[in-house]
């Protein structure tokens, strides 16, 4: 996806995965994606792009869905919102403040061991 940043390093378990934000966001490039080898990028990586709008199953009635699903449905996994390179341009900030930041370091591309309340945000 072009403009792709990394803004974050996921650690923790593959069921408990926990996302540890960067100082400044990097430039997703040929050569970060080969240094996640032999996993997907996704697998090591917290990824921000542009919100991609109506062609996103998550986007509807002008806004994020996915974001304001985790909000209702996922509970917070920090008392404060952690320190994020791509804050400034979140989709999910500006929709749903630090309520979706509270929840943000505990979100992941493959989710491993989901619980339910997760599987059902992400649900389009």
């Amino acid at each position: 996806m072009a403009g792709a940043t990394v803004f974050g390093l996921v650690q923790g378990t593959a069921t408990d995965p926990r996302v540890a934000y960067l100082d400044r966001a990097v430039a997703l490039s040929s050569e970060l994606i080969a240094r996640a080898a032999p996993v997907a990028p996704t697998e090591v990586f917290r990824i921000g792009a542009l919100c991609a709008g109506g062609c996103c199953q998550h986007f509807g009635e002008g806004r994020c869905r996915l974001a304001a699903r985790l909000v209702q449905l996922v509970s917070p996994v920090v008392s404060s919102a952690p320190p994020c390179a791509l804050r400034p341009n979140c989709m999910w900030w500006r929709q749903e403040g630090v309520n979706a930041c509270l929840r943000c370091p505990q979100i992941v591309t493959r989710m491993y061991g989901a619980t339910a309340s997760l599987v059902e945000a992400a649900r389009p």
